[in-house]
Formats: structure tokens, C-alpha cells, sequence
């Protein structure tokens, strides 16, 4: 078979970035080699492919400044509402190949650096992922910053700007090993340092109630150090702000110590209050409640509050007066999104700067943050949930848990009122759970201070109202939405899938860019021979380029004729991998019962990170593994079967990985997933799904019909049901005799000669107390496989499947979402005007 084209080549034939003019080119080239110039130090001549990257990345961000610095003249003319998006996390990966795609420089770019001798493809792989998040919820963050770009609204995204982001992971002898990530090493050329708007940020101290007000004394201070990243939206010339914060130690910071001889001591403990933004924390989907975690909460968000009220006082460009004193219009001016419970320290905060430092009465005060906070549910799993130790908010922030036991009574009073007598509804609903140890239930806490609170997919939502928040939901109905969940066509499809991209815009033309929804043209082809053709060509070339990649990186080799069947997200439980190694391990056992028996040659790639602390995870990893080594060593099996962990998956793995699936696996126990945006990148990108009736699957079933899905399994009234009457593994575990063997294979040591014992505490929680009801679906699930080698069998029948998903999959845009966010809980419209770019006059 012909060599996979690479993206430089593709890129000369594409059609859908539009030629680059000459003048373009000749004006990156002389840009590029005036920065590579400076970038090279006195005593080195000879450039190294860093140098060249830094080169271009500068080249490019040239481009950006600009626009940057004319956006937000124009913010401050205008004055519109701003949006403030406040996350833990924000999952950018990459952000050259970004730009130049949303600034429409990439053809201007690929043939100056063509000119210059250089690949381009090759720098883009020298730059490291910015990888300050887990996984969903920061990666969406990342595509909802660039949508509000793309739409043209006065949006902000605050966070921290963690030193070392998710660890990078290598598998060594079969097990996860975590190494820091330390993407900062080499510099960042995104961000500029902002040191004029550095803030203080308070911590420990006590409170004094004085006649002149309420006083937080005796406090420490550490220092909230701004970067500021360029966010641009995709060729409108707007250019939003990711303002990240750093910690750092004030110079007096411990140096009373000082006075008692120990200065070298006192300089070294400044480390205490850097450690704020030193690490991001790997849990996903878990809750640790740690003081370092509480710190890193309120540092985000009383930097950012300042920052937001400072803005707020002086809307005009370049004024630090305040023009502004009265708070009446504030939620006029701003809306506060919470990005899940890790910043609804902005609550209480929000309160206690405007009733004790700008004398706002406590009523009016309340009544503007809930009409400014709006709060993302993001989880069900009740350990996800953060519920912090009331000890630990005495020590830490004192002034803080006397707002919020004064706003937690404001509550049960309303709640007492409505319901006499009725004390378990109380219990229920207080913000403080009463026990051995009395916490503070942070979600609790995000509804009372919200005017609205939304979950991430219908089915999603419903649960929430239904059962998380079902107290709330009938004391205040009005508050509860759903904002189903998207992620960027611009990244997603256009960055990672130009081919897919270029063979839609010759059908359709180029407007799907920035309306999804007009993929529906594409139902028109679905039986057009030529655009079968070309998309089963695109997907071929796709997967030749990843099993290219796949031999260079992992030294395997693999079938690029057989199904590519994925799997990648976090390693939990909820998401059931386990599910999928059973149906690798059946799947074995069926080609050595018969090994002459024709199979659809298939490549099962499961990758993704375990929290370090997980030990599940880490086993399941180690499973995956071991089965990998049994089967793709077994002569029998040839390459019919192969089985691969995708090591260190992450955001720029991704964009290879997903282009190049025929089949994606979502396969959470109906009720577990709050939405899932993997399962969208997949359909987009023209893998089919096998999946639960679970998060955002339940709405791309409704799309795309559940006919052109591979749908099974209970749904979440069925799991309901199987927790009334009992799940019990073992009545699964004898009664079907291949999940029977495979479960002893596991258990025997067959996968772990070496240490037969290895899999004990797997073959125990799947028995025992397997929360999320691995056995109930495998039947079904391995049915349902079966009709998913029948289709792949019948290559234009498969291909017609796959054109009605990518055609059905415009809802699934960030841009859809984020249109509704502003439209319904922000209270601002999305503008589809372009600002004027840096060379045209303003007006």
C-alpha cells in the first residue's frame, strides 16, 4: 500500500485554509529569520530545531498581538458584559498549529518554512503540551475559551498556572510510571508576564468584629503573579485572555526569622508559599482534601475576583482610576461561571469583599452574587464530591466560614419556612454536614449562590435534578438547565483531520467551520459512490500515518487493514476498560479454540493515565498490559488480534489517535458519565460508536439515530433496578462460560506467569463489590461486538454509517454550547462581526 502523504504534503493540495499569497510567504520567512536571529545567543551559530520552533512561534505570535491589544481596546470602548470562566484546569495542549489555523496563517507558514529547508510537521513536535488538566473537564475548558473567541465575546478564562502540569507517564514492565511534567523548562512563548497587576492573596490570620466593620487580621500574604496567554477566535481578529496565576512570596515572606539569625532558613521557606501553583493535582473525577488543594481553590479565586472588581471600577483602556463605586450594576457587567465546585470559594469571597471591604449591606451584597455566580455540575460519583473539613477552613480561612454559617442559616431558615418541621429535608439540604467530622459541602454551596446551575448532557441533567440536587431542584426549579456539552471544530476536525476537513468543504463549502450544524448537507452523499470513496481513502491514509507513528514511537507493528478499535480517557472504573479487556481476552480464546476460522482482524488501542494514588487504575493498567503481552506474542493469533496501551496519552496524542479510529469505545455503566467529549471528537472524526445509553452517547443516538450507533446495555433505570434487587457478579460468573474463562484466566496467572497472584485484587472487586456492574453488561456488550465485526465486513455500508454520524454530529459544537451559556445564563449575544485587524483603521 501507498506511503501514508504526510500533513505537509496534504497541506499543499488543501483547499480549505485558501492559497497563501506570496507577500504572506516572503513576510514569515523575513520575520522568522529576524527572530531566529535574536533567538540565537552570542556564542552559539548553529541553530538547533528548538531554535527554529521558537523562532516560528514568535513569528506567529506577531500575528497575535496585534489583534490582542485591539480586542481589548475594543472591550473597553464598548463595555460590554464580561464573562468570566473560572477552572482548576485548562487543558491546552498544543497551541502553534492552533494559531496559525484560527489566524488562517498556515499555508503562508508551512511554504516559508518549506522554502527555508525546514518541515514543518517536525517543529510543531518539538513544542510541549500545556497540560494543566486531568481530562474532560479541562479540556473543555481549553475548546469553551476557544469558542467565546470564535463568537466574539468579552470572555476571560482564569486558573493557575501550574509549574508542573498531569504527569508524563511511561510504562515500564507493564506498570504506569509517573515523571513530572516539566513543560516550563524550555520557556513558553504563549504567555507574557504581567507584573503590574500582581496581587496579594490572604491566608491563616483571625477575625475582629469592630464598630467600624468586620476586620480579617494577623493574616499571610502570598503574592499572585498574572500570565497572560492569547486566546484567538478563528479568523475574526478577536483576541481573548487566559489570565493564569503564579504564586509567589512577598520579599518580607518568614523573614522575622531573619531577626533571630536564620536568614538562609527564612529565604528557603518562601518554597511554602510557592508551592501554591507548583502542581497540579492528578485526580480526575476524585476528591482529595488536602490544605494545598484548598490553597491552590482560594489562591485562583481571590486574585481573580480582585482582578475582576479592579476591571469593573475602571472600564476604560489603559485607566486604573475607578469610574465605577456603586455595585448595583455589577451583575449588569459580570458573570462568574463555575467551572465545577473547585472555585465556589468565589461565593463566600465574592461576600466578604463587598460587605467588608466596599460596606455593601449583606442583603444587596447576596443578591448580586447569586445574580453574578452560575455553577457546571460536572459529576455524579459521590467521591468526586468536595466536602471540606470545617477545621480546616477555621485555620485557613476564618472570615470565610463565619459567611458561610451565616448564609447556610439564611438557607435553612428559607427552607424551614417552606417546609415546617420537615428536619431531615434540613439535614439534607445544609451546606454544613454534621458528623464526626463537620464539612462543608462545596456543591451545596455552589446552588445557594447561584442563579443557575446546569449539568452537561440531558440525561445528565435529569440526574442531577432528580436525585443530586432534588431538594434544590424543588425548592428553586427555575435555577436547573442543561448545556450539553461540545468541543471545537477548529481543533478537533480542521487541525487534527485536514483531509476529512478538505473533502467536507469541497461538498458543503467552508461555512461548517464555524456553523457545525451545516454537516447535515452532507446526508445528501450518502450514497454518492465518490464521497463513500474518499472518506474511506481519508480514514486508510489516516490510519497508515498512525501505524507509521505507532512503529516509530512504540516499536510495534501493527495491521493498518484491520478495525482500530479505541479506547482513550482516564483509567476509572466508571469507564469500565475492564469491560473491554474481557472482550479482548473472549476475543483470543475464540481464534485458539479456531484458528482457522476467518476473524475481522482487529487492533484494540487503550490508553490513558491513572491518578498515582488510584490502585485499581494502576492494576487495570497493568491488565491491559499483561493481556497485550500474551496475545500479541501468540503465533496462533498472527494479526488477527493485537492488543496496545497508548502510552502517555494527552492532547497532541490525541489529534493522531482519534482521526484514525474506525470504532470508539464509550462504555460507562448507564448513569456514570455526566457527558463524555471524547465519544464527540470520535463521531466527527468518523469512527463509529460502541456505547451505553450514557452522557452525551444518549444524544448522539438521538442525532444520528440509534440504528447508526452500536448501542447495549442497561440503561440507568435498568441499573437502578439490578441495585434494588442486588447485583450479585457470581450469578453473571457462572452462568456465562467465556466470561467464566476468561475471568479464571485472569485469576490463574495465564496473563502473569511470572507473579500469578498479580491480578488478585482485580478478580476481587469484579466478584465482590464491583460497583459499577462490569458482568451484567458483558454479554450484551460481546453481542453487540459481534454486529460490529458483521458491519466492518462490508466496507460501504460501514463508510455510509460513518458519513450519517460525521453529518449528524453538528450539535456537538462548543460554539452551540457556548451560545446557549451566553444566551441563557449569561445574558449576552454572541457577535458575528469581525474586529478591524491591526492594519485597517478602527472605524
Amino acid at each position: 500500500m501507498a506511503a501514508p502523504l504526510s500533513d505537509g504534503e496534504r497541506r499543499k493540495q488543501i483547499s480549505v485554509r485558501g492559497i497563501a499569497g506570496l507577500g504572506d510567504v516572503a513576510e514569515v520567512r523575513k520575520s522568522f529569520n529576524r527572530h531566529l536571529h535574536f533567538t540565537l545567543v552570542k556564542d552559539r551559530n548553529v541553530a538547533t530545531p528548538r531554535d527554529y520552533y521558537f523562532a516560528l512561534a514568535h513569528t506567529v505570535r506577531d500575528h497575535l498581538v496585534g489583534r490582542w491589544i485591539r480586542t481589548q481596546q475594543h472591550y473597553y470602548e464598548r463595555d460590554p458584559k464580561r464573562i468570566y470562566y473560572l477552572s482548576l484546569e485548562f487543558y491546552m495542549g498544543r497551541t502553534l498549529q492552533n494559531t496559525m489555523v484560527n489566524l488562517g496563517l498556515q499555508n503562508a507558514c508551512d511554504e516559508a518554512i518549506y522554502q527555508l529547508g525546514l518541515d514543518l510537521e517536525e517543529l510543531e513536535e518539538i513544542e510541549e503540551d500545556a497540560g494543566l488538566g486531568n481530562g474532560g473537564l479541562g479540556r473543555l475548558a481549553a475548546c469553551f475559551l476557544d469558542s467565546m473567541a470564535t463568537l466574539g465575546l468579552a470572555a476571560y478564562g482564569y486558573g493557575i498556572r501550574y509549574e508542573f502540569g498531569i504527569f508524563n507517564q511511561r510504562i515500564v514492565d507493564g506498570w504506569q510510571v509517573e515523571e513530572a511534567d516539566d513543560w516550563l523548562r524550555y520557556g513558553n512563548p504563549w504567555e507574557k508576564a504581567r507584573p503590574e497587576y500582581m496581587l496579594p492573596v490572604h491566608f491563616y490570620g483571625r477575625v475582629e468584629h469592630t464598630p467600624e466593620g468586620v476586620k480579617w487580621i494577623d493574616t499571610q500574604v502570598v503574592l499572585a503573579m498574572p500570565y497572560d496567554t492569547p486566546v484567538p477566535g478563528y479568523k475574526n481578529n478577536t483576541v481573548n485572555t487566559m489570565r493564569l496565576w503564579s504564586a509567589k512570596a512577598p520579599n518580607d515572606f518568614n523573614l522575622q526569622e531573619f531577626n533571630m539569625g536564620d536568614y538562609i532558613e527564612a529565604v528557603l521557606d518562601r518554597n511554602l508559599a510557592e508551592n501554591i501553583s507548583r502542581v497540579l493535582y492528578p485526580n480526575d473525577n476524585f476528591f482529595e482534601g488536602k490544605e494545598l488543594r484548598l490553597k491552590q481553590e482560594y489562591f485562583v479565586v481571590a486574585a481573580t475576583l480582585q482582578d475582576i472588581i479592579r476591571r469593573f471600577k475602571s472600564s476604560k483602556f489603559g485607566c486604573r482610576d475607578p469610574v465605577r463605586t456603586c455595585f448595583e450594576t455589577f451583575p449588569d457587567k459580570v458573570a462568574i461561571q463555575l467551572n465545577d465546585t473547585h472555585p465556589a470559594l468565589s461565593v463566600p469571597e465574592l461576600m466578604r469583599i463587598l460587605v467588608d471591604v466596599e460596606k455593601v449591606d449583606w442583603d444587596k451584597a447576596w443578591e448580586i452574587t447569586k445574580r453574578t455566580c452560575a455553577y457546571t455540575n460536572h459529576t455524579v460519583l459521590p467521591e468526586a464530591l468536595e466536602r471540606w473539613p470545617v477545621s480546616m477552613f477555621e485555620k485557613l480561612l476564618p472570615r470565610h466560614l463565619e459567611i458561610i454559617y451565616a448564609l447556610n442559616q439564611m438557607h435553612l431558615d428559607h427552607v424551614a419556612a417552606l417546609y415546617p418541621g420537615d428536619i431531615n429535608r434540613l439535614r439534607r439540604m445544609s451546606v454544613i454536614e454534621e458528623g464526626d467530622c463537620k464539612r462543608i459541602n462545596m456543591a451545596h454551596l455552589c446552588v445557594i449562590g447561584s442563579h443557575a446551575v446546569n449539568g452537561v448532557a440531558h440525561i445528565h441533567s435529569d440526574i442531577v435534578k432528580n436525585s443530586v440536587f432534588k431538594d434544590f431542584y424543588e425548592l428553586e426549579p427555575e435555577k436547573f438547565q442543561n448545556k450539553t456539552n461540545g468541543i471545537t471544530p477548529r481543533r478537533w476536525l480542521l487541525l487534527c483531520n485536514p483531509g476529512l476537513a478538505d473533502i467536507i468543504a469541497e461538498k458543503i463549502g467552508e461555512g461548517f467551520i464555524t456553523d457545525l450544524s451545516q454537516l447535515k448537507k452532507l446526508l445528501e452523499f450518502i450514497d454518492n459512490e465518490t464521497f463513500i470513496r474518499d472518506v474511506a481513502k481519508v480514514k486508510q491514509e489516516n490510519k497508515l500515518k498512525f501505524a507509521t507513528y505507532l512503529e516509530e514511537q512504540y516499536k510495534v507493528k501493527i495491521n493498518p487493514m484491520s478495525m482500530f478499535d479505541v479506547q482513550v480517557k482516564r483509567i476509572h472504573e466508571y469507564k469500565r476498560q475492564l469491560l473491554n479487556c474481557l472482550h479482548a481476552i473472549t476475543l483470543y480464546n475464540r481464534i485458539r479454540c479456531n484458528p482457522s476460522k476467518s476473524f475481522v482482524p482487529r487492533t484494540i488501542m487503550i490508553g490513558g493515565k491513572a491518578a498515582p494514588g488510584y490502585h485499581m487504575a494502576k492494576m487495570i493498567i497493568k491488565l491491559i498490559t499483561s493481556i497485550g503481552e500474551v496475545i500479541n506474542n501468540d503465533p496462533y493469533v498472527g494479526d488477527k488480534l493485537k492488543v496496545i496501551f497508548l502510552e502517555n496519552y494527552r492532547v497532541s496524542l490525541a489529534e493522531k489517535v482519534i482521526p484514525a479510529a474506525d470504532l470508539s469505545q464509550q462504555i460507562s455503566t448507564a448513569g456514570t458519565e455526566a457527558s463524555g467529549t471524547g465519544n464527540m471528537k470520535f463521531m466527527v472524526n468518523g469512527a463509529l460508536t460502541i456505547g451505553t445509553m450514557d452522557g452525551a452517547n444518549v444524544e448522539m443516538a438521538e442525532e444520528a439515530g440509534e440504528e447508526n450507533l452500536f448501542i447495549f446495555g442497561m440503561r440507568v433505570e435498568d441499573v437502578e433496578a439490578l441495585d434494588r434487587k442486588g447485583y450479585n457478579a457470581r450469578e453473571y460468573y457462572e452462568s456465562l462460560p467465556e466470561l467464566r474463562h476468561a475471568i479464571d484466566q485472569i485469576s490463574s496467572g495465564f496473563f502473569s506467569p511470572r507473579d500469578p497472584g498479580c491480578f488478585k485484587d482485580v478478580v476481587n472487586m469484579l466478584m465482590h463489590h464491583d460497583r459499577f456492574k462490569v458482568f451484567a453488561d458483558y454479554e450484551a456488550y460481546i453481542k453487540c461486538q459481534g454486529e460490529v465485526d458483521q458491519l466492518f465486513m462490508n466496507p460501504r455500508e460501514w463508510t455510509r454509517k460513518v458519513i450519517r454520524n460525521i453529518a449528524c454530529s453538528g450539535k456537538f459544537s462548543s460554539d452551540r454550547t457556548i451560545t446557549e451559556y451566553a444566551r441563557e445564563i449569561w445574558g449576552v449575544e454572541p457577535s458575528a462581526t469581525a474586529i478591524p485587524p491591526p492594519n485597517l483603521p478602527r472605524n
